[in-house]
């Protein structure tokens, strides 16, 4: 694991409810930032927040403004649950959020560790040949092989192969074979409102589908 002197994520934003567990992001609670030193999470302000009293649109997007402002130059907010305006304009603000239920030391490292991959991944310059992507078999319907292309290129990463294309929502269904399924695609695929078949080939080789549900995700 990397030391606090090399990392660039420091802060993450928790919506809390009086027992310390997180809520959804429309109920009344508060917003606590935890800051990272020498690995060790702290408490460096909260605030209340109820956006269940505001009675306007215009009310909602002050208390929006309001929290954007208690962020600083924190971008990670993590709640039980986020839609609707308060997570739209969260992300306006380029914050990235997560859907995570439980205690924060029980994923505050984790989402730590996930953003630090991310980002060490996005610095890492292409190769010449460039990342493979999937192959449209049919309109909306893609396919890949992770265990074929790192046979062939180990330096790349599942990551760097999928994560913007997960992220980018358009397709209706990603097959992906693979020796066993990360646990980022999992995450992303709740998060983002797919559904994951799974089908064991064979000893270490997996199908994984991704099916895009018919409301969309929250992202």
């Amino acid at each position: 694991m990397m030391g606090d002197e090399t990392m660039r994520v420091h802060e993450i934003a928790t919506m809390l409810g009086a027992d310390d567990r997180t809520i959804t992001l429309g109920e009344p609670g508060r917003v606590v930032v935890f800051h990272r030193r020498l690995g060790i999470w702290e408490v460096d302000r909260e605030m209340g927040f109820t956006p269940d009293q505001c009675k306007s649109l215009r009310e909602m997007r002050q208390m929006t403004a309001e929290l954007i402002l208690f962020l600083q130059e924190c971008r990670i907010f993590v709640a039980q649950s986020a839609s609707g305006a308060l997570f739209f304009e969260l992300e306006k603000a380029r914050c990235h959020v997560w859907e995570i239920t439980g205690t924060t030391d029980e994923f505050l490292n984790y989402v730590w560790e996930e953003e630090e991959e991310e980002l060490a991944e996005a610095d890492k310059p292409a190769l010449e040949s460039g990342v493979p992507t999937p192959v449209e078999l049919i309109p909306g319907h893609f396919s890949i092989s992770i265990k074929d292309i790192q046979v062939k290129t180990p330096e790349i990463t599942s990551k760097q192969v999928l994560l913007q294309f997960i992220r980018q929502r358009e397709f209706a269904s990603l097959e992906i074979i693979c020796d066993h399924v990360p646990p980022w695609i999992e995450l992303e695929a709740d998060q983002r409102g797919f559904t994951i078949e799974r089908e064991q080939l064979g000893k270490n080789e997996v199908r994984a589908r991704l099916i895009r549900g018919q409301a969309g995700g929250c992202c």
